[in-house]
Order: structure tokens, then sequence, then C-alpha cells
């Protein structure tokens, strides 16, 4: 039989990570991603693995994004040496961002370490180094999507476009069981239609059990061509007042298409004559990655390229390497456009632009992509007054434009559009979403495909068999799929808080930081006891 532990992405939409065992007894990891989401979440990085990371002999990997790839260090300075497998652009990407990676847990654990110096108290390790970035790097075995390759005796796989991010792929994977071979499919993110920059997603006709993703499986994004005229008026907007333009963005996928619009506008005549910054090393290095992968564009990017225009550039816009350079920015009067990393407004360079800008009436905010629960970006989208950055109340006075049109997953339309042309019935797991979010696209898949469907919870075993599905352990009857996935997951936050508070006492010891980690965690029940009552 074969076993398929959920690792993450269980009522979540980070720290992707799922174990498969083989009868052959072969352990295989589909993505190793940080758990991002506030300080509750993030513990979780620092939990024991469920398994032994020595034991694992292959990890496939279905993109760059750090929800998916994060901890592949941890993993390698834990023990594992086997193949990561993934395609080109992925492993080009993830060159650079697995250090950039390490490079901010080396700093964020420095940072701690200098404040507990001062008291007399412990070093705080990082998570990783940069050493076990490079490390992991060796490991990359790049493999071309669209052909079929044998992983180990018994257990094959091919690679096909997610149509998500540049490189993102599915993962088709055939394990024997006896004389029969189970067909796993592992959709990744997956991409809206119609995506910038990258095709569309691969159609798959044919699986024994789905994992499809869930992150947008209750809403719906507005179109491309509302969300470019909601760019275009908070451009206007901070333009007519004199002030800049923040927009926080992932820096692979999401600072491209932004950048590629932007290039759009500027050649329509359409963007006013102020300045462009791109203010993020990892972004600068990431864009040079896609300019060169010019062979994964869709038609419409190529159609750019052909008429002699880099899809990526335009005269006003400036790249900001360097610390000196950044600060300038918000030394310069007058309007601007300004992105920055990261997406979710938890860390990097965009958090300085958001201390300088944020409270400014005039200034507008344009979030672009998903805000986890817990983050800074969440709280401002939910109506926050007041957020921390840098342990300063900022106001929030800036006008502030949610954009969904510009998303680089499906929306729930998109995702029963990708699984209506399975011919097979498979059975369905869906992960990678925040619980209303999973449960509303269960339901819809349900009910529009009559397709057996579970939403799995985080560490559950599920045992796969041709056509079959069983659960190691029996579950109590719960009053809505949505309560009880809540409470389980509020209990295994809990059970990850409270080692990882006795981790603080063992290395800080008592303190005001320890007392602010109770006022989060009792605010993290609160919010979820608020959630079960809506």
């Amino acid at each position: 039989m074969i076993r398929i532990t959920c690792l993450g992405a269980a009522g979540t939409v980070t720290g992707s990570c799922h174990l498969v065992e083989s009868p052959s007894g072969k352990r295989l990891l589909v993505d190793c991603g940080l758990f991002q989401g506030g300080k509750m979440m993030e513990s979780r990085n620092w939990s024991d693995w469920g398994f032994n990371p020595e034991e694992i002999d292959t990890l496939f990997l279905t993109h760059a994004h750090i929800d998916h790839s994060g901890r592949i260090p941890k993993l390698v300075k834990d023990g594992f040496k086997g193949r990561i497998i993934t395609s080109p652009p992925t492993a080009e990407l993830c060159s650079i961002m697995l250090l950039d990676s390490a490079h901010i847990q080396e700093m964020d654990a420095e940072w701690q370490t200098r404040k507990n110096r001062r008291i007399g108290r412990d070093e705080v390790a990082p998570l990783y180094t940069v050493d076990d970035a490079q490390a992991s790097i060796k490991l990359l075995s790049p493999v071309e999507r669209d052909q079929i390759i044998e992983v180990e005796p018994g257990i094959t796989a091919r690679l096909r476009n997610a149509g998500h991010i540049l490189g993102s792929s599915i993962l088709e994977l055939w394990i024997k069981e006896t004389d029969e071979a189970i067909k796993i499919v592992f959709s990744g993110d997956l991409g809206k239609r119609h995506q910038l920059i990258v095709r569309d997603s691969h159609e798959i006709f044919d699986a024994d059990y789905l994992f499809i993703e869930s992150t947008y499986g209750n809403r719906r994004h507005r179109s491309f061509d509302e969300s470019k005229k909601e760019l275009l008026e908070a451009i206007r907007y901070s333009t007519s007042h004199g002030e800049k333009v923040i927009i926080p963005a992932f820096a692979v996928e999401r600072t491209q298409e932004i950048l590629y619009i932007l290039g759009e506008l500027y050649r329509n005549g359409q963007l006013p004559d102020i300045p462009v910054y791109l203010d993020s090393p990892l972004a600068i290095k990431a864009t040079k990655i896609f300019r060169r992968n010019k062979k994964c564009y869709d038609e419409e990017a190529q159609a750019i390229v052909d008429e002699g225009y880099d899809p990526f550039n335009m005269p006003n816009l400036k790249f900001t390497e360097s610390t000196r350079e950044s600060i300038a920015i918000n030394e310069r009067p007058g309007p601007a456009i300004i992105i920055a990393a990261n997406g979710m407004c938890t860390a990097g360079r965009i958090k300085h632009h958001l201390k300088h800008n944020l409270w400014r009436e005039g200034a507008s905010l344009v979030i672009v992509g998903f805000q986890a629960k817990g983050t800074t970006g969440r709280r401002i989208v939910e109506g926050a007054k007041h957020v921390k950055i840098f342990r300063e109340n900022v106001a929030v006075r800036a006008k502030v434009f949610t954009i969904g049109g510009f998303s680089a997953h499906a929306d729930q339309e998109d995702l029963l559009e990708w699984v209506s042309h399975f011919e097979s019935n498979p059975q369905v797991f869906v992960i990678h979403g925040e619980p209303r979010a999973s449960d509303t696209l269960a339901t819809m898949l349900r009910e529009r495909f009559n397709l057996k469907v579970r939403v799995p919870r985080l560490k559950e075993k599920l045992i796969l068999k041709p056509r079959e599905v069983a659960v190691e352990a029996p579950e109590a009857p719960e009053p809505t799929p949505d309560i009880r996935t809540l409470l389980l997951n509020t209990l295994v936050d809990l059970e990850n808080e409270l080692k990882s508070l006795k981790h603080r006492i063992k290395s800080q010891g008592a303190s005001e930081k320890l007392e602010e980690e109770e006022v989060d965690r009792l605010k993290y029940i609160r919010e979820e006891i608020r959630a079960l009552l809506s």
C-alpha cells in the first residue's frame, strides 16, 4: 500500500510538504516549504519533521516559491542527501532564492543574539545557514518537463506545466502496487487561465488520486482589465498628491508581472512620467532569469519580444541593488512607484517603505497578492488603523488598493475548469488553502463532478489503494468540516507554540518578550473562535 502524510499546506496555504511512502519502502517528499504568517505559524518550521530526513530518497519540487522550497536547506542540514527533481527554471530560481532565505535566517538570528548578549542570555541559532543553502543547491537535479523518468525501481514521474510561475510544475507520479500502478497527481500551485508571461497550465486527463491546491477555492478574481484600471487609478491618485505608490510583491513572478503591466501602460502612453523603482536585489536577479527563459513565455509575451521590446523594462525603471540606493528613494521628494519584497509585508525592504509612507495621506498601498493570516499585509487588508513595523505603531492613512486580478493562482472557477478535464473520476484531496477556501472547493467538486473529496488535516496519514482510500485513525463525528478543521489546527498550533515557548525560555529567559508571545497566542485563539462563530 501507499501512505501519504500531510506535513504542511493542510489548513493553511504555506509549509507545503507531503511524505509519500511506496510499497517497496521508498520514501519521497513532494515540496518542502516554509510556514509563513505570524509567530505561531512560523514556529512550525522548528518542529520535528515526522520522519528521518536521512531516509528520504527523492524530493520533488513543484516550484521555487519559498512556501514550497524554503525548508529544503533545513532538510539538508538534518541529513537529506537525495536528488531534488524539479524543472530547469525552478532550479535556476532556487539557486538565488534559497541563498536569500538563508541570509535572512542568519540575519534574524544574529539580531536576536546581539539583543540576548546585551542582557546576558544565550545565542540564537538560525533555522539554517548560507552553507546549508549552498549544499541544497548542489542536490538540485533539473529535469525537462513532459518527459517520463524512472525515479526509483517501480516509481516513475513526469513534470507538466502548472502555469503558475516560471518553471512551476504539476507532478504526475506512478507507483507500482504489486502488478498494478497507482497514479497520483499533485497539482502544485496552478496558475489562472490567460496568466501573464507563462503559458496556461497543462490539462491532465487521468489519475487515481489528485491532490489539488485551494488557495482561492472560495473566490473569483477580477479580470485583468479591471485590475489594470485599478492599478492605474492608484498611480494617478498618488501622483496627483505628490506621494508614492508602494507595491509589496514577491520577488518571483509577481514582481515581473507588475513590471510587465507597467511596461504595457508605458507603451500605451498611460503611465505618468515618474520614477519606477525595483527595490529588491532578489527580484532584480529573478528578473534576469525571466529574461533568459524566453522559451517559457506565452504567445503574448513572445510577441512583445518579437516587436523589439523587453517585457520587463521601460525608460523610467531604476534597479536599486544597494542599501544606500534604497534609502535614497524615501529621501527623494515627489511621486514614485516602489516595488519591493516581500509580498506579505513581513520582511525585506518593503517594511522600510511602509514605515516611511503608510502614514502619509495621498500615498497608495497596492496589494497584489495573497496575504496569509497573521501577516502585516493581512491586517492592513482587513482594515487595521495601525500596524507594528520595526516595533513601532504606524498609522494606516495611505489609500489601500486590493487588486485580486494580478494573482498568479487559479481562482475557484479556474480550479474547477482544470479538474473538469479528468476522465477517470479520481479521489480528490484538497490541500494548500485556509479552511473556508478548502472546504468550499471540496463542496463544489462534489456537487459539480460527483467526486469523492476529502480535506486532509495536518499530519493526517492517508492509505492509497487502487481507487480506494482509508484513514488510519477513525474520525469522531464533528458538527461541520469548518469547525473540525479549525479546532484541530488550533490544537496543533498550540502544541507547536508550547514547544517554541519552551525553546525561548531556555535561550532567552523570562522577559517581556515572552509576555508578548503569550499575548499573541491569546489573540490567535480569539481570532479562531471568532471565525467559528461567524
